[in-house]
């Protein structure tokens, strides 16, 4: 039986291209039939990847069924996972994020979780000497995930493994990475088409907080502006987003890739509250500005306090 792989919900680029990578790894190299899926439409960034590359989009896959051979990347959490997977028969997870428990598994399985910026960087080492056989069209959506989570390497996420390996990958690409890098941000920070509440899904985790749940949204762009000339539908759109999504409230970070920095919507007063004191803030407005701050999993949510 051919094996799924697949990334998370509301699939940005690292995890749209790893389920491809370890999908042609499995195939190609370890003679095992995988097909990669996703588990939504993939953000523009994504989508930019794919067709650069050459990728057809992979099928979209809402659940799994019982005893399906699947394996799990980019992702441990069963909230960004389809409906039944711990029934699916789970063969391994490769990750980077912190391990968030309640996934069941029908025996021992592969685990690699290692902090790290990007899934794929953690695949190239999982592969070996076999990284060799890597077609330029795998490469390339290699180095796609690595510049996508590091924000061309600006992210304090960043390890020296993951420059390395884009760099390696760059050169043998022949690829400028500030080039390819301007390129991949300016289709992210093209969000004309989206809803206000598709932009608040589009890359966001649930998250609770004393007793408060959260849902944490960050919009990478070279482009704030953009988003932010939309605040005052956006602040109207989290009230329903909200509700809809069973939280009490939407934190919409808006990232400026190029100056290093986010800016926090603040709606009301328990986002104020959570604002000063999970970065020390001071709240003036309905929006402030927060230096230094481009991490969701490594700035914002270990510091989410109130």
């Amino acid at each position: 039986m051919t094996i799924k792989v697949f990334g998370h919900l509301a699939p940005d680029t690292d995890s749209t291209g790893s389920p491809l990578i370890w999908a042609w790894y499995l195939s190609e190299v370890s003679g095992t039939p995988a097909e990669a899926r996703l588990l939504g439409e993939p953000n523009t960034e994504a989508a930019f990847m794919l067709e650069k590359w050459g990728f057809a989009k992979p099928a979209l896959l809402e659940s799994v069924s019982e005893k399906e051979p699947v394996v799990i990347v980019d992702t441990n959490n069963p909230a960004e996972l389809p409906e039944g997977i711990n029934g699916a028969d789970i063969r391994a997870i490769i990750d980077h994020h912190k391990l968030v428990g309640g996934i069941e598994t029908r025996g021992p399985i592969d685990i690699t979780i290692r902090p790290l910026a990007c899934t794929a960087t953690i695949m190239h080492d999982l592969m070996g000497e076999d990284a060799a056989k890597m077609p330029d069209q795998i490469k390339g959506a290699m180095l796609s995930c690595i510049l996508s989570d590091t924000m061309e390497f600006r992210s304090p996420t960043t390890t020296q493994t993951d420059k390395d390996l884009a760099q390696s990958l760059a050169a043998e690409l022949n690829i400028s990475i500030p080039d390819y890098a301007a390129e991949m941000f300016a289709a992210k920070s093209d969000i004309s088409h989206f809803s206000d509440a598709e932009l608040l899904r589009m890359d966001s985790k649930k998250y609770e907080v004393g007793g408060t749940s959260f849902r944490v949204s960050v919009l990478e762009t070279t482009s704030p502006g953009i988003p932010l000339g939309r605040k005052a539908s956006l602040m109207r759109t989290m009230t329903e987003v909200a509700a809809e999504d069973g939280v009490d409230h939407v934190l919409l970070f808006v990232i400026d890739i190029l100056k290093e920095e986010a800016t926090l919507l603040v709606p009301n007063d328990t986002v104020k509250t959570l604002a000063e004191k999970s970065f020390g803030a001071t709240v003036a407005g309905d929006t402030v500005v927060l230096p230094g701050i481009m991490s969701r999993k490594k700035q914002i949510i270990p510091a989410l306090a109130l």
